[in-house]
């Protein structure tokens, strides 16, 4: 009899895990997609330079990414609109044309960043193989992929393509470590008054909290509503339900991170080595450290990372140009009932792609996509705290205290890495 117990408790915990895992869906794509090639090159940069000192910042960044992504998850649902038609509808439309003017060569930067540096890890595992092969290569599997792949389909596998982080919190298990000094930096912060320190902590949060997420969460909330095929009432278990996908995804999204970091402290910082401009230079530099298992797993979860970024990346510029100009979109679309759609989307891959080719290094694109980045995340989590307060706008669902306490406190921060990232670029 215990054991029919047994089998009934084991069936009820694993139905529990597959309900609560199809339920997770917009907020664990675009957590894990901020996880991509450059934030790797941050977070690993961050640990190379300053060894375990960054650590507390996956906590600080959590409930400040999770609670402005959670207000644009509610955007979407409630409006049934993206980001940009709400801006579209409720603000001048200069407000718009500077938002799509800034986005367009940040996004495309990114991608090109992104692009280069899963051909150059390519390369690194197949060396015989040059990493253009590999950067071309990509760049046609996944322009086919999000053209010819119905959005349930993009989702499921976007959904599954971020298991491919777990690999990083494999790494650091592998090494001998100083638990008690790793739990001390994480809890307790050590801020350094210096340039190189307070660049870092600018990089991660203008990694973190990048503008190109809000655009992507509001519109596959929109997405996840049309994909259902009927009418989806908005009510508190619907909000409930998109509040908890948000916050387990942006948890996601920080834990590895935290991984990151961790690992390259512990390998890179403590062997010395503390000068790491891209991905495969962290990579390359793990390998004689911890041998081939730990090489090949960080280098594979870059490409994993990828291949989930890419298609968030030019989703959102595409979201954000079609929804300006009033034309067709939508990854639930076939190709012919929204071409610009999907140009825009094929446009921003080649481009990302042309850029390793005109002498554009990565390291320099991520530099520029960064202060793009940061002249237009203070505006537009301005935007997204003002027309969440509204009641006109929201109804019932406005902002609750704590929401508006965490964007009020991530617009100061934001506001402050942008003004640092130009006062350090330009005056020092």
């Amino acid at each position: 009899m215990s054991g029919v117990f047994k089998l009934k408790s084991e069936f009820l915990s694993s139905n529990k895990f597959l309900n609560f895992w199809k339920k997770l869906g917009p907020g664990l794509i675009t957590g894990s997609s901020d996880d991509d090639p450059s934030g790797i090159a941050t977070y690993s940069q961050a640990g190379a330079g300053f060894g375990f000192s960054t650590l507390w910042t996956a906590l600080l960044t959590f409930p400040l990414m999770a609670a402005v992504q959670e207000m644009c998850a509610r955007l979407g649902l409630v409006t049934a609109e993206g980001l940009t038609g709400t801006l579209k509808k409720y603000y001048p439309r200069y407000v718009l044309l500077l938002m799509l003017l800034f986005s367009f060569p940040a996004i495309v930067l990114n991608i090109g960043a992104d692009i280069a540096g899963m051909g150059a890890v390519g390369n690194l595992i197949f060396p015989r193989i040059p990493a253009s092969f590999f950067s071309v290569t990509f760049t046609v599997c996944l322009l086919i992929a999000i053209i010819y792949l119905p959005y349930r389909k993009i989702a499921n596998t976007l959904k599954y393509l971020c298991m491919g982080l777990l690999v990083y919190l494999v790494v650091p298990f592998m090494i001998k470590q100083n638990w008690s000094e790793v739990l001390k930096h994480t809890f307790i912060p050590t801020v350094q008054w210096n340039k190189g320190y307070l660049s870092i902590i600018v990089g991660i949060l203008g990694t973190t909290i990048s503008p190109y997420l809000f655009f992507w969460q509001t519109n596959m909330e929109v997405e996840e509503v049309k994909s259902a095929g009927h009418t989806v009432m908005v009510d508190k278990r619907l909000i409930g339900e998109t509040r908890r996908d948000v916050n387990f995804g942006m948890f996601f999204s920080n834990l590895v991170m935290y991984f990151i970091i961790l690992t390259s402290g512990s390998v890179l910082f403590k062997n010395g080595i503390h000068e790491i401009q891209t991905v495969e230079d962290a990579a390359k530099a793990l390998q004689p450290l911890t041998g081939n298992f730990t090489y090949y797993l960080f280098a594979i979860g870059i490409i994993g990372t990828g291949l989930l970024a890419i298609p968030v990346l030019s989703g959102s510029l595409s979201y954000v140009f079609c929804e300006t100009f009033g034309w067709e979109e939508g990854l639930d679309k076939k190709f012919h009932e929204a071409r610009p759609f999907y140009i825009i989307i094929a446009t921003s891959l080649i481009l990302g792609l042309l850029l390793n080719y005109i002498g554009v290094k990565p390291i320099q694109a991520l530099i520029y996509a960064a202060i793009l980045y940061g002249l237009t995340a203070p505006v537009l989590i301005a935007i997204i705290l003002h027309v969440c307060n509204n009641r006109k706008i929201m109804g019932e669902f406005v902002n609750r205290k704590r929401s508006n306490i965490l964007g009020i406190i991530t617009l100061v921060l934001m506001t402050f890495a942008g003004v640092a990232l130009m006062y350090f670029q330009f005056f020092t």
